[in-house]
C-alpha cells in the first residue's frame, strides 16, 4: 500500500511517528490484519513492527486480538481523536497543576535569587538579544508588558493591531490594574475596528499615518523593535530586537510624547 508522504506527515498532529503511521494507515486498510501482514503492507521492517504496534496499542489506535497468529483491529479514526484530545487535555491539566505548584517554591524562591543575583552582575547594555519569529516576539513583549511599572508605548500596523489586541489583552487588563499607563499608535481602518473594540478601557489608542514602525517601549528602559514590516514578511521570518537601554528608550519615548499629541484620538476617526 503507498501512502503519500504528506499524508502520512499530517498524521504527525495524532502523536505519531513514520512507522506508527504506516501501520496504523495500513490496518485501517484492512480492518484486521497481523503483524506479518502489515510490515509487508506497509513497507515496515519486521524487526519493528511488533514494537510498533505495542506501541500503537499503549496509545489507544489498535486493538489486539488475542490468538494464533496474534491479529491486530483498528480502532475508527474518530473514536482514536477523541482518546488523543482527552489524553492531551490530561497531559495538560497535569502539567499545568505541576507548574501551579512551583508558585512560592522554595525551588522557585532559590531561582529567582540566582536570576536576580546574576542581573545585578550584568552591565546593562549586556541585556540585548535577537527574537525570532512573530510568536516569540510576541511572547517576549507581552512577558515585558506584564511587569511594566508605569508606562507602556506601542507603534504597530493596522494588521498588526488586529493581531495585538487578541494577543496581549490579558496582559494590558493586568497592566491596567496595576495602573499602568497603556498608549498605542497605528493607523486605524476597517480591518482595526475589532482591535479597537477589544482594547476599549485597556489602552488609548491613536491614529496616525505619518509614521510607519513596530516598537514596544515599557517604563522608558525596555524596548523591543521590529527590523520588518509585517506585510512583507511572514510570521517564522519576523525578528524582533530586544534591548535594555534607558538612555535611547527615554530618548525615544520624547519622541513618541512628540508625535502622540498630534495624533487623532478613536473618537475624531470614528466621525
Amino acid at each position: 500500500m503507498i501512502v503519500q508522504k504528506d499524508f502520512l506527515n499530517k498524521l504527525k498532529d495524532f502523536g505519531l511517528n513514520t512507522y506508527e503511521s504506516k501501520l496504523w494507515t495500513a490496518l485501517l486498510s484492512r480492518g484486521v490484519s497481523t503483524a506479518g501482514e502489515l510490515s509487508d503492507i506497509a513497507n515496515v521492517p519486521r524487526s519493528r513492527s511488533y514494537d510498533v504496534l505495542e506501541s500503537l496499542e499503549k496509545k489507544g489506535f489498535i486493538i489486539m486480538k488475542l490468538g494464533k497468529p496474534i491479529k491486530y483491529v483498528a480502532v475508527s479514526p474518530e473514536e482514536v481523536l477523541e482518546r488523543v484530545k482527552k489524553k492531551v487535555n490530561e497531559e495538560a491539566d497535569k502539567q499545568t497543576k505541576i507548574l501551579e505548584s512551583l508558585h512560592g517554591s522554595e525551588i522557585l524562591g532559590e531561582l529567582t535569587l540566582l536570576h536576580n543575583q546574576g542581573v545585578e552582575m550584568v552591565d546593562p547594555t549586556d541585556l540585548s538579544g535577537a527574537v525570532k519569529g512573530r510568536n516569540n516576539v510576541y511572547n517576549h513583549i507581552e512577558s515585558l508588558i506584564k511587569n511594566a511599572e508605569s508606562r507602556v508605548d506601542i507603534m504597530t500596523t493596522s494588521q498588526g493591531l488586529a493581531r495585538e489586541a487578541d494577543v496581549f489583552k490579558n496582559a494590558l487588563q493586568k497592566a491596567k490594574d496595576r495602573k499602568v499607563k497603556v498608549r498605542i499608535a497605528a493607523p486605524l481602518t476597517k480591518e482595526t475596528e475589532k482591535a479597537l473594540k477589544d482594547l476599549r478601557g485597556l489602552a488609548e489608542v491613536r491614529h496616525t499615518n505619518t509614521l510607519k514602525a513596530r516598537f514596544c517601549l515599557v517604563d522608558k528602559k525596555h524596548m523591543t523593535f521590529m527590523l520588518l514590516d509585517d506585510a512583507d514578511v511572514h510570521p517564522t521570518y519576523d525578528v524582533g530586537i530586544w534591548v535594555n537601554t534607558p538612555f535611547f528608550a527615554t530618548a525615544l519615548a520624547q519622541l513618541f510624547d512628540n508625535e502622540w499629541k498630534d495624533m487623532k484620538p478613536v473618537e475624531q476617526i470614528a466621525k
